[in-house]
């Protein structure tokens, strides 16, 4: 009997897969990392075929794993890196350009050039986002004017644009079903938050033909069934959402108020707000939170574009550890009231400052300099852009009881007490650091009838630690005040 749900992510730097029984329990993943590709500084890009091939090999690889063949599994979710842009054509499924990921920069002038023709307001208004590279409209604009020929095809209606997840479906279908989810349309620049579709309007302002498009579905639905020839037999697809959003039901944040962190390639706070769109006056994005049966949730975000891709430049660029896990060893070694102070603007600043041009710094170096202390500069990083955030939230009339906290980040216990420290803020660490994929894995759950409504979620969630500020709040106020003025830095160059 069918009752295995096989649930895909798809993410920045790995893609994963895992099997889970009707009780949610794991009982296999596997795993494999993805390139991403930097032509010029500022671009970010991965080929389109290397993703597909990871998530079709995990795929395979799983399902050897736990002696399953397709007629085993009841339905495969997809949950998946947001924002990442990719084109391609209807009739052979070829791509005409590599994927543009979400860390992508090379359209930061097109937004400031929008800004200043006074359009921001209008898109804040209607989709919850802000005029950035981030997003994927201009990033379409961009495959669309500098591909020769693909406006021309464009037009003629003879292309399809997709986040990851419409892309995973049109290959796992083999190109029968062209749609999204309404989490990932509401990345785009495109959707409308009030009226749950593409808008027209920005349809027109960025120049993007409405046949590009996919079908917006509930995260929980019928999106079709795997071709035969994949896995032998067709499988039912029946959720995707994307990774944040994932996340914020895997960690059962399912009523107003409540918030998780995820520390992943990047770090995304999300705050669920309800059937309410919740303008920040701080910098912070609404978006949609999940859409079941055409009834929307909608959450606030802060995104932070460098987490643990910090690491993996520790790892990959400097070659001062070798795997992230390292990292805690040599910061306990450091106080933190070091010298060294880094500014990870790889790929300019985030959530509140949204600064797609600013670059990375390291203040403070001495002779004394070494890995310990570059790791925990590292660490101590994505602690105070998490402060940024939560700062920014409070500034909002949000104050947080707790916040639950997940992502591969989350197994360094070091991290989670500076974090703690830092912030102020007591944290929940949850059992699994794969919460976007067990909410992936929950709505296709909701949609086979294994579960009734949201709140059965609870039952799957259950906290793995707690962790408390040690330091007093004067300590992490200056701490703080340096990581602010290092910030100003390199913003004012």
């Amino acid at each position: 009997m069918s009752e295995y749900i096989l649930a895909i992510d798809q993410g920045t730097t790995s893609s994963r897969v895992i099997i889970y029984n009707r009780q949610l329990k794991a009982i296999t993943i596997a795993q494999q990392e993805v390139e991403l590709i930097y032509p010029q500084p500022g671009w970010v890009e991965q080929n389109p075929e290397q993703l597909w091939q990871s998530v079709y090999n995990c795929m395979v690889t799983a399902l050897k794993q736990a002696q399953l063949n397709a007629t085993d599994i009841a339905a495969i979710a997809i949950t998946n890196q947001r924002e990442t842009s990719l084109l391609w054509h209807k009739c052979t499924g070829k791509t005409l350009y590599n994927a543009i990921v979400w860390q992508d920069r090379r359209t930061a002038q097109t937004c400031l050039q929008l800004e200043q023709q006074g359009h921001l307001t209008d898109i804040q208004q209607r989709t919850g986002l802000r005029l950035d590279p981030y997003f994927s409209a201009t990033k379409l604009a961009w495959l669309l004017d500098n591909i020769p020929d693909a406006r021309v095809a464009a037009d003629n209606a003879e292309l399809c644009f997709g986040t990851v997840d419409s892309y995973l479906l049109w290959r796992l279908t083999a190109g029968k079903v062209h749609a999204t989810d309404a989490t990932n349309a509401s990345r785009t620049l495109l959707f409308n938050l009030h009226t749950q579709e593409w808008d027209p309007k920005l349809l027109s302002l960025f120049d993007i033909p409405d046949s590009l498009l996919g079908e917006i579905k509930d995260n929980a639905a019928e999106f079709g069934y795997t071709d035969t020839n994949l896995f032998g037999s067709a499988i039912p697809i029946f959720a995707m959402i994307g990774d944040q959003q994932a996340a914020l039901l895997g960690q059962a944040c399912i009523t107003p108020g409540m918030a998780k962190s995820t520390y992943g390639t990047g770090c995304f706070s999300m705050l669920n707000t309800g059937s309410k769109v919740f303008i920040s006056q701080q910098q912070l994005i609404s978006t949609l939170a999940w859409r079941l049966n055409a009834k929307p949730t909608y959450a606030l975000e802060g995104s932070i574009f460098m987490a643990g891709a910090i690491v993996q430049w520790l790892r990959d660029k400097l070659g001062i550890i070798q795997q992230a896990a390292d990292t805690e060893a040599l910061a306990q070694q450091v106080p933190y009231q070091q010298s060294e102070l880094l500014i990870p603007a790889f790929t300019g600043l985030g959530a509140p400052y949204w600064q797609p041009n600013a670059q990375a710094a390291i203040f403070g170096m001495t002779r004394n300099t070494g890995k310990a202390e570059l790791a925990a500069a590292a660490l101590l990083s994505v602690c105070y852009q998490s402060r940024d955030l939560l700062q920014a939230m409070a500034a909002d009339g949000i104050a947080l009881d707790i916040l639950r906290v997940d992502g591969g980040m989350t197994e360094n216990s070091w991290f989670l007490q500076a974090l703690a420290d830092i912030t102020q803020q007591p944290l929940q660490r949850c059992h699994t650091a794969e919460t976007s994929v067990l909410g992936a894995a929950f709505l296709a759950g909701l949609q086979l009838g294994y579960f009734t409504d949201l709140s059965d979620i609870q039952q799957v969630w259950q906290a793995n630690q707690q962790y408390n500020p040690k330091i007093p709040p004067l300590q992490a106020d200056s701490l703080y005040q340096r990581w602010q003025d290092g910030v100003t830095a390199i913003i004012n160059k």
